[in-house]
């Protein structure tokens, strides 16, 4: 993904002034109105999120090596996805499309889709990338540029996280539908440091979104994760996420509080990010947010991003669990 500028803050800020309108002129109510009853639902308290089985899952992708398009592993990686979201009850779709990287190479993209509760109309979209970028350009060794990235916490913790999500929802069934989508060609966009095109970058979730994998497709919100897995990770809220999708953004992060993980979910705002969330919004039309680890201190993504060393090492069982936990908040208590 690639960050942008901040170009819609101050549309923000005039929808927000418009918003405040002139003061209103209704009656107050009488002594004979009754006021109206607020239903407060009770809380569910969903299962526990087993941050051991998701490093698991992480694990065992890290162990097949960088899911780079058109390498054994990347094709191993789309067999062992549709085979486990299959094991734990849901229906799997592999999305095959035509694609051109931005250096002119054609690929066959492949992403995989799971439905849970496929009956459920009312559904969300839960979504990472699983593809590993072909190299590392913020290696500063010449030989390691040239080589593919693990794309561990940058791809397969997301992955890992809703995997583990799909195994705990075939064991207590959610009230709603869910799928999950994992997209793929996310990071094969222009290298950074040369002129950035922001249509290079995400190119599965690009096409999903043009053409989803049933007709007429709709969820109510999206949650996008993306590097989900580093020690001490923080999770800023990205500006495209409240831009399209406040309502979304500030739910999940009430979540994240009543789940007991505001730590990790930092009540600030930093600059936009074109990430496949963006193409879900844009296209798609569905409101759609992006769970992002964003040092606002460093101003930079966590420090292996697109690098050799963004190996298992990285990922921290405490922050899977974070992670995880708020979305299992999200998806019990709707």
């Amino acid at each position: 993904m690639i960050q942008k500028t901040n170009f819609y803050l101050g549309l923000l800020l005039s929808l927000a002034l418009a918003a405040c309108g002139p003061e209103t002129t209704d009656k107050p109510a009488t002594s004979d109105e009754k006021p109206k009853e607020t239903v407060t639902k009770p809380r569910v308290v969903p299962p526990d999120f087993n941050a051991d089985s998701a490093y698991a899952f992480v694990k065992a992708q890290a162990d097949m090596g960088p899911r780079v398009p058109g390498s054994a592993a990347h094709k191993k990686a789309v067999a062992y996805y549709k085979a486990q979201l299959e094991k734990y009850g849901a229906k799997v779709y592999i999305q095959n499309g035509p694609a051109t990287s931005f250096d002119g190479k054609a690929w066959t993209l492949s992403n995989v889709i799971g439905e849970i509760n496929p009956s459920a109309t009312e559904r969300i979209l839960l979504s990472a990338h699983f593809d590993s970028r072909p190299f590392c350009e913020k290696e500063t060794d010449a030989l390691l540029k040239e080589k593919p990235c693990p794309g561990v916490n940058d791809g397969a913790s997301g992955v890992g996280v809703l995997l583990e999500v799909a195994r705990i929802l075939q064991t207590k069934s959610p009230n709603i539908g869910v799928d999950i989508i994992l997209f793929d060609l996310e990071d094969y966009g222009k290298p950074f440091g040369s002129p950035e095109d922001e249509t290079t970058w995400c190119l599965g979730s690009q096409y999903w979104s043009r053409t989803p994998h049933k007709q007429g497709y709709r969820a109510k919100y999206g949650i996008l994760l993306d590097m989900v897995g580093a020690k001490d990770a923080q999770f800023p809220k990205e500006g495209f996420s409240a831009f399209f999708a406040g309502d979304v953004l500030n739910m999940v992060w009430k979540s994240a509080k009543t789940a007991g993980y505001s730590n990790y979910f930092m009540d600030a705002t930093y600059g936009e990010i074109t990430d496949d969330h963006y193409y879900i919004n844009k296209i798609a039309q569905i409101p759609c947010i992006d769970i992002l680890h964003y040092d606002m201190n460093r101003g930079a993504f966590f420090p292996h991003h697109h690098k050799n060393s963004d190996d298992l090492s990285t990922i921290d069982k405490n922050t899977l669990k974070a992670v995880g936990q708020t979305l299992l908040e999200v998806i019990y208590n709707q």
